[in-house]
């Protein structure tokens, strides 16, 4: 975790709802922040060491339903893994909106469908509750350091509710639209990323076939037009043929199934997306599930 500094707010009361690689260190710059935070997670014992870690003592900290964590809280955050998950946290006896008191908000941080989001924030208001859908992008490394960027989705006025206390682990935080509209800006961005990606890797290995130096290439086109967060952060440990960390090629997959799904109601074509969700296919395959999206360029590099 990096030292930050946080903006003085007025301490809030908030749930998180789970703990994963983004969510636990979500959490945690809420309750640096100052904030009275509640966790829930599936597994007990991720909540029980989030709690060793960043609440030390007190009561209140660790609840065993997402309605206990709910309960009394200004804003419930949640960071889960698909549209299924998200509604066994939120709907039903034990979900957070059962808990949630009259004008609270549920604010979504799960890349999930638009559909899904407008589902929910149909119950919500039918429960007096707000919702506001918010992926964000920055990977595991922005959750860490606090520096993600959050699209969001919802009513005008929840978003200026939950902005202040969600600058706790983003560098940016921005409503684009009604509900769903987080959703979608979440597609647009790995759509963009999937096509980047596969060009990246097509170029670092064209390059390597060529014998050339290709840290050094890409120090030197990183200043140019081709320069990109992917050629930044992954050009490197993909020549280096590493990819044992970052955004797992099964999530990614997930992720453009949304986006594929979503292109079929909107006809929008996307050839390259479709194309690229194929050859995360083929790196699966290979025993590639867990590995970095950067892993691609491992379909392309010749057997040793």
């Amino acid at each position: 975790m990096t030292n930050r500094s946080y903006d003085p707010i007025a301490p809030h009361k908030v749930a998180f709802l789970g703990l994963g690689v983004m969510g636990y260190p979500m959490a945690g710059h809420l309750k640096r922040a100052g904030h009275a935070v509640t966790v829930y997670n599936r597994t007990a014992a991720r909540a029980d060491q989030w709690a060793g870690e960043y609440a030390a003592t007190g009561t209140g900290v660790t609840a065993p339903t997402p309605r206990q964590a709910a309960h009394g809280a200004d804003i419930v955050f949640a960071c889960v893994g698909n549209d299924d998950d998200l509604r066994s946290v939120v709907l039903g006896e034990h979900g957070a909106f059962a808990g949630m008191k009259p004008g609270a908000v549920f604010v979504d941080h799960t890349t999930a469908s638009a559909a899904v989001a407008r589902e929910l924030h149909a119950a919500a208001r039918h429960r007096e509750l707000h919702f506001v859908d918010a992926p964000v992008s920055g990977g595991q490394a922005g959750a860490v350091n606090g520096a993600l960027t959050v699209m969001c989705g919802g009513e005008q006025a929840a978003f200026e509710r939950i902005r202040p206390v969600a600058m706790a682990f983003a560098r940016a935080c921005t409503l684009v639209g009604g509900p769903g509209a987080g959703q979608l800006a979440k597609m647009v961005n790995q759509i963009c990323i999937a096509g980047l990606v596969q060009g990246l890797s097509e170029g670092i290995n064209f390059g390597l076939a060529a014998g050339l130096d290709m840290k050094l290439v890409l120090e030197v086109i990183g200043k140019g037009a081709a320069q990109s967060w992917q050629m930044d952060n992954r050009g490197t440990t993909m020549v280096e043929d590493r990819f044992d960390f970052g955004f797992a090629v099964d999530w990614m997959r997930k992720d453009l199934g949304l986006c594929l799904d979503e292109a079929r109601r909107n006809g929008a074509p996307l050839p390259v997306t479709a194309l690229v969700d194929q050859f995360y296919g083929d790196v699966q395959r290979m025993g590639g599930a867990r590995w970095d999206t950067s892993s691609l360029i491992r379909r392309l590099r010749k057997p040793a």
